[in-house]
């Protein structure tokens, strides 16, 4: 996701102005025709799964790899423009089109010509798909771009989602949405206008071994739960990358690898936090901190009793771990927000034993996880699992958790203890 700042620089120079108000929608009818494809030779759900139908290799004593995967053709998927080509999207969002069932891509935006034209030949993207900056409302003329996912520095999350809303694109877009809970409102507003969806990329919320924690959390397997601790940290580099630079990223560790164990939190217990607390540190003289805040740490209170406390930074060695801790055990995940070898694990006691287990489940590709829910939810109509008001509410609170810090006092929040679990998500992906 990162591409060096000066390369940034230019894109947010070429960006500035005023957002185009009106662009053609004929992506719409490509939408429409990937829902449904050939009516004469599609296959439901029942029959290929009967077509492909495989016996078990090994006995049911050993772990099941689940059933084979089954992929749309590639005619009735969904096409995603992947825009902006960092490490993410090149590392992880573009080689995941090939586990995906839903989407495929479709075109590509970079601000760098020539590796835009190698990673289309390598990922099967014409030419005539390919787009800059300064060209990107043009997807509005191209029927085989239905949505677009935005991997840009998250002050440009708000301004490529209302043109690609005002293009007649659907809207996949990183995380953190938005630098400022008015920009994820402007964003909310575009794709509503437009009547497009918008969905904020949190892939944990879609990756089985979370979804198995947050079950276990919600059936009460482990008591009410007490505490939540998280931590998710690393050891930033090159000083000049966007990431440490204010106007691009918004902010420092709390928007960035923080966010994990904020949203993460709420995804656990379904609640939203009534008071938050927090401290900010920044190591003094060192060039990777003079823009952002290098450590944040905060608590939240939750309306069941529920406390958490979190920490984030840019300057210790990686970690990606919480643990929830319920009155007759504890469960948790180390590592829990990396992309590969997850693992959970928990602890009980009975009479004077206490057991600890770790368990593992058959990886599967977070990135085509969420991309296909996303894809999924475009052809059905359906509303995303994580809308833009999921992330609207995650902004909202690390507002207050900045405040917080600044002002060394708890920052109250506007909280409903009757109000419903999950209030700000769409149906479950599993329902």
């Amino acid at each position: 996701m990162s591409d060096d700042f000066t390369r940034r620089k230019f894109l947010r120079g070429v960006t500035q102005g005023v957002l185009a108000s009106a662009v053609l929608k004929a992506g719409e009818s490509g939408a429409q025709a990937a829902a449904t494809g050939p009516a004469s030779n599609a296959l439901s759900q029942g029959q290929l799964k009967e077509a492909v139908k495989l016996g078990p290799l090994s006995a049911s004593t050993e772990q099941s790899s689940g059933e084979p995967p089954l992929p749309l053709p590639p005619q009735r998927r969904i096409g995603i423009a992947v825009v902006g080509l960092g490490h993410l999207s090149i590392n992880q969002i573009l080689p995941a089109f090939g586990s995906s069932k839903r989407v495929k891509v479709t075109g590509l935006v970079s601000g760098d010509a020539a590796k835009a034209r190698a990673l289309a030949a390598m990922h099967g993207v014409p030419e005539r798909s390919i787009y800059d900056y300064q060209s990107f409302d043009r997807i509005g003329e191209n029927p085989d771009i239905d949505a677009v996912y935005i991997v840009l520095p998250n002050s440009l999350h708000a301004e490529y989602t209302v043109r690609a809303a005002q293009a007649g694109k659907h809207v996949l877009c990183e995380k953190p949405m938005a630098t400022s809970a008015r920009e994820c409102e402007q964003m909310i507003t575009a794709c509503k206008v437009e009547n497009r969806k918008l969905m904020i990329a949190y892939r944990i919320q879609y990756e089985p071994h979370n979804r198995m924690v947050q079950r276990s959390v919600r059936n009460g397997a482990f008591g009410p739960v007490k505490l939540i601790e998280a931590v998710n940290g690393q050891n930033q580099g090159d000083p000049e990358q966007w990431r440490q630079k204010k106007a691009l990223a918004g902010g420092g560790s709390l928007p960035d690898v923080g966010l994990y164990c904020l949203n993460t939190t709420r995804f656990l217990l379904g609640e939203e936090p009534t008071e938050v607390s927090a401290m900010l540190y920044s190591t003094p003289n060192d060039p990777r901190f003079r823009e952002v805040e290098e450590n944040v740490i905060w608590q939240m209170r939750f309306p069941s009793g529920a406390l958490a406390h979190c920490a984030t930074g840019y300057g210790f060695h990686e970690s990606r771990r919480y643990r929830v801790y319920g009155e007759k055990s504890w469960i948790g995940m180390d590592p829990a927000f990396s992309y590969t070898n997850l693992q959970v694990e928990s602890s009980k006691a009975e009479g004077p034993i206490e057991e600890r287990s770790r368990l593992s489940m058959q990886p599967k590709d977070q990135f085509a996880l969420e991309m296909d829910h996303f894809g999924g939810c475009v052809q059905e109509d359906k509303t995303p699992y994580t809308p833009g008001e999921e992330g609207l509410q995650d902004q909202t609170l690390m507002e207050a958790i900045y405040e917080a810090a600044r002002s060394g006092r708890p920052v109250l929040l506007n909280s409903d203890a009757s109000a419903r679990l999950d209030r700000f998500r769409g149906p479950d992906p599993q329902s």
